[in-house]
């Protein structure tokens, strides 16, 4: 019998098998290494008023630093690729000085205050920041509590210096005298902390000392001394005042003296029959008048002057 097509061999059969299983072996070997790759690979992204610090981890062995990436941005799919992101921008810390931690003044008097200052992380250091000033590292990417890393930093680094140099300020000072010298305090401050931080990521903006508050006891006694001298200060006003009522009194007495000085140099019996005489042309001239009859002299010009009386009964029989 007759084939029309050539028998197989059980070695030719075993070849296509063997083939076969090689070919669906590498398509299970690259299938999982793509899982591998894709689970093990990250596109890490940095938010805006962030610097983002790469690394590559391994497998076995260490992570070591990749690069830095300001924010908003993604690194691109990389394998082992992570990132810690840092903020870069200001932040405002208070630092108080109240209750058990106010300051002794150079006459120790005990005075509360707080400490503003204004700070953030150079965006060039950020390396410097994390490899010598970081000590809570980030999971995944992302940061347990935000701004964690800045804030853990600060305190471990600026704070304790920045608090003592605000106390040596304060304590240099007598106490009233804090109160005039607040900008200059702050300006000594931001001076010794920039100093100190000069080496490191931190960049101090500005430093202002206020909300200064003095014991009870104090704050009474000044306002008490306050009243005191705006009252001194009223009765002084009222004083001047006085002052000023008499000399005007005087003036305008010493005015009346001088005109009644003029009109008795000036007043004599011509001209009292003259301003009589023109009086009684008035009066002639006038629709609605009275008469009164005053004692005349010769050419009926009106006597003036002071007259005896008439001599009384008594005078008359003595006589």
């Amino acid at each position: 019998m007759s084939f029309p097509f050539p028998l197989e061999d059980g070695t030719g059969l075993f070849s296509r098998q063997r083939s076969s299983l090689v070919v669906v072996g590498l398509s299970l070997v690259a299938l999982c290494a793509g899982m591998i790759w894709l689970l093990g690979s990250r596109n890490p992204f940095t938010p805006a008023g962030y610097v983002g610090y790469l690394t590559r981890g391994a497998v076995f062995g260490k992570s070591i630093f990749y690069g830095t990436q300001r924010g908003p941005t993604s690194a691109g799919r990389r394998w082992l690729l992570d990132v810690t992101n840092v903020s870069i921008t200001p932040y405002t810390y208070t630092e108080g000085f109240t209750g058990d931690e106010a300051v002794l003044s150079k006459d120790n008097l005990k005075i509360a205050f707080a400490v503003h200052t204004v700070w953030r992380v150079d965006e060039g250091r950020v390396p410097l920041f994390m490899e010598r000033f970081s000590t809570t590292m980030s999971e995944g990417g992302h940061e347990k509590e935000p701004d964690a890393i800045v804030k853990v930093a600060y305190s471990n680094f600026i704070r304790e210096p920045l608090r003592t140099f605000a106390r040596d300020e304060v304590q240099q000072r007598n106490g009233l005298e804090v109160k005039d010298a607040l900008i200059a305090i702050g300006d000594n401050v931001l001076n010794r902390i920039r100093a100190y931080a000069a080496d490191s990521p931190f960049t101090i903006t500005s430093v202002v000392v206020g909300n200064v508050q003095y014991p009870g006891e104090v704050a009474d006694a000044v306002s008490r001394k306050l009243a005191a001298t705006q009252e001194l200060q009223r009765k002084d006003t009222e004083i001047e005042i006085e002052r000023k009522e008499r000399t005007k009194r005087e003036v305008q007495a010493q005015g009346i003296a001088n005109a009644m000085q003029i009109i008795r140099g000036q007043l004599s019996g011509m001209y009292i029959q003259h301003e009589a005489i023109e009086a009684q042309k008035a009066m002639v001239n006038s629709p609605n008048h009275t008469v009164v009859y005053i004692p005349v002299g010769p050419m009926g010009v009106p006597i003036t002057g002071t007259f005896p009386t008439a001599p009384s009964t008594e005078a008359v029989a003595t006589r």
